[in-house]
C-alpha cells in the first residue's frame, strides 16, 4: 500500500509537471492545440488548420487568435468549436478561405459572450454524484481521465464542494476523447467501479494516474482501492458497461459537448476558465436567483 501511495504521488507530481509544459507552449509554433481532434487530416491539412487558427480571431471576446485561446482557455466554448469547424471544412476539401469562412458562419463564429447560457435538459439518471441530493445548485461534468485539462479542473471542483457543502452537488458524465487513446478504457473503469459503489475512489485514482491508464495499470488501482477484482474485470469487458459510457457521450454530443472539460450550471453551459476564483460569483449569484432548470430526467442516488 505505501508503494502504490507513493506511485501515486510521484505520478500526480509528473502530470502536474508535463500538464505546466504543455501550457507553456507557444502557441504561434505549436503543431498541435489543446482539444483539437486532428484525426484524419494528413499532415499538410492539419498544418493548414492550424496556420488559419493562429491567424484568425477567437470570438469570445478574449483578444487572442484562436489558437492562443485554445492554449490559454481551453474550456473556451467559441475556440473550440471554431477549431473544430475548420477541421471539418478542410476535411472536406474546402480551401482556406473557405472554410474560416464556414467557421465565421456557424454558431460558433458568432458571441454575445455570455458566460452561461440558456438551461438545457441533461440527462443524468444513473450517474454518480456527490454533495447533497437535495443541493440547490447541480453541476454537471462532462470529462475524460487522460485529459490533462481535465485534470487540472478537478481540484478546483472539489474546492467548490468544500465551500458549498450543503448547496452543490457534482453530476458526472463520462466523454472520453477519440485523440486520448486510454480514454475510453479508463471509462469503462470508472462506470465498473461504480458497480461496487466506489466510482469516487476510483476517479480519483485514474486521475493521479492519467499519464499510464494501461490495463494492468487500472486493474492494480482497482486492487489498491478494494475492488473486488474478478467482479471489475468482468464488468469491465460487459457490453452494459460499454453502453453505459457510450450514452453518456451520445448525451453530450445531443447536447453540444465537444471538448473537456465541459460544465453545466443548473443546466446552463459555463463559458469559461475552470477556476474556482471565477465560479464562486456565478455561483452565489445562482444561489441568490436560482435559474429555471429545464426538465430532466432525475438523478440516481448518490454513487460513491
Amino acid at each position: 500500500m505505501i508503494n502504490f501511495r507513493l506511485r501515486i504521488v510521484l505520478l500526480a507530481g509528473l502530470t502536474i509537471l508535463l500538464s505546466a509544459l504543455l501550457c507553456a507552449q507557444d502557441w504561434t509554433t505549436a503543431e498541435s492545440l489543446p482539444g483539437v481532434d486532428f484525426s484524419g487530416l494528413t499532415p499538410a491539412q492539419q498544418s493548414t488548420v492550424v496556420k488559419l487558427l493562429r491567424e484568425h480571431d477567437c470570438v469570445c471576446g478574449c483578444g487572442m487568435k484562436v489558437a492562443e485561446c485554445r492554449f490559454k482557455d481551453p474550456n473556451c466554448f467559441y475556440s473550440r468549436g471554431l477549431a473544430s469547424e475548420v477541421v471539418t471544412a478542410i476535411k472536406q476539401g474546402k480551401s482556406p478561405s473557405d472554410a474560416w469562412t464556414a467557421a465565421s458562419a456557424s454558431r460558433y463564429g458568432h458571441s454575445d459572450h455570455k458566460t452561461l447560457e440558456d438551461p438545457i435538459p441533461i440527462p443524468t439518471a444513473g450517474a454518480p454524484e456527490i454533495g447533497p441530493k437535495d443541493a440547490p445548485i447541480t453541476l454537471v461534468e462532462f470529462s475524460d481521465f487522460q485529459c490533462p485539462y481535465c485534470y487540472l479542473a478537478t481540484p478546483q471542483l472539489k474546492q467548490v464542494l468544500k465551500a458549498y457543502p450543503s448547496q452543490v452537488k457534482l453530476i458526472f458524465k463520462e466523454f472520453p476523447l477519440e485523440m486520448h487513446s486510454q480514454a475510453a478504457f479508463a471509462a469503462t473503469a470508472a462506470v465498473a467501479a461504480q458497480r461496487q459503489g466506489k466510482f469516487w475512489p476510483m476517479h480519483d485514482a485514474l486521475f493521479a494516474s492519467h499519464s499510464d491508464l494501461s490495463r494492468p495499470a487500472v486493474l492494480a488501482l482497482a486492487s489498491a482501492i478494494g475492488l473486488d477484482v474478478k467482479r471489475f474485470e468482468a464488468d469491465l469487458d460487459s457490453d452494459a458497461v460499454r453502453q453505459a459510457v457510450a450514452r453518456d457521450m451520445k448525451d453530450g454530443g445531443d447536447i453540444g459537448v465537444m471538448s473537456t472539460p465541459t460544465i453545466f450550471i443548473d443546466g446552463q453551459h459555463y463559458n469559461g476558465p475552470i477556476r474556482f476564483e471565477t465560479l464562486k460569483p456565478l455561483l452565489d449569484a445562482e444561489i441568490k436567483n436560482p435559474v429555471k432548470q429545464a426538465k430532466s430526467d432525475s438523478p440516481s442516488p448518490t454513487a460513491r
